[in-house]
């Protein structure tokens, strides 16, 4: 899978965010793209891609992504890519080019989404959710109360914004966000977190432990057992989430073919 992301000049998420899940994701041959290069423009506590001055944005990038997904023969794959603050599309313009190309070489993939907040300009949010993926993920991260410390340049209420926006404008297209723990948030402030994300017509939650990437980012203040887990599982299922992953290990995209199964089945069901 390396070779493969090399070969191509691509990247991945799963390695550039140091994902616990790599070795498990690249053994049964998926993964997360990671579009418009591997430096953000954005300096998040709790993230280790690169921060720094991006480099021009690659043309060949959708071409290259849409080769790779049908060599692969990926049944369900996912696109994500730093913030490009820098660029007057924000970035949206080369996720609908990359969308597009999959679905020339492979229109039975279905395809997932997981953006920035493209600092919420509704021309570029439409561009992406016009683009027709069959999920649009985008994370609130943590609690309100801790995003001047974990998320700088980013607004709770924005991104909620944003989530509400796709679905009111693609009612049939599955929304999904995730929160990490462990930053110091209070229980009753990730449930408000859940109330909020399913107000805002969102379908699906991912309910992860944080991990600290390195000594420059933020400390993990605790540890969650994995009953408190559980606990909130539960409480997304009673809010109405048609699909719910929560553990220690979970991230956005992980298991994100077997989740977009199950969603589509509760969904149809619905």
């Amino acid at each position: 899978m390396r070779r493969r992301l090399r070969r191509s000049r691509l990247h991945s998420v799963c390695e550039e965010a140091r994902c616990p899940n790599l070795n498990g994701c690249f053994g049964r041959g998926t993964l997360a793209f990671m579009l418009l290069g591997d430096v953000c423009t954005r300096a998040c506590g709790f993230c280790g891609v690169v921060t720094g001055r991006p480099g021009s944005v690659d043309p060949n990038e959708p071409r290259e992504t849409a080769a790779a997904v049908a060599s692969l023969a990926l049944r369900h794959v996912v696109l994500t890519s730093v913030n490009r603050d820098d660029l007057p599309d924000q970035g949206s313009l080369q996720f609908a080019r990359t969308i597009a190309a999959i679905r020339e070489r492979s229109p039975a993939t279905s395809i997932e989404v997981l953006t920035p907040d493209f600092r919420g300009v509704a021309r570029e949010i439409d561009r992406v959710c016009d683009a027709r993926p069959e999920v649009y993920n985008h994370n609130v991260e943590t609690v309100p109360g801790l995003y001047r410390r974990v998320r700088p340049g980013a607004e709770y209420a924005r991104s909620l914004a944003l989530l509400e926006r796709v679905k009111t404008r693609r009612p049939e297209g599955a929304t999904k966000s995730g929160i990490m723990l462990g930053l110091g948030e209070e229980r009753h402030e990730v449930i408000e977190v859940l109330s909020d994300l399913r107000a805002s017509g969102v379908d699906a939650v991912t309910i992860g432990q944080y991990l600290r990437p390195s000594l420059r980012h933020l400390a993990v203040e605790r540890y969650l057992e994995p009953h408190e887990f559980e606990d909130l599982a539960r409480e997304a299922e009673r809010l109405g989430f048609l699909h719910v992953a929560s553990g220690p290990l979970v991230r956005s995209s992980f298991n994100a073919d077997s989740a977009w199964d199950l969603l589509r089945r509760l969904r149809g069901a619905a």
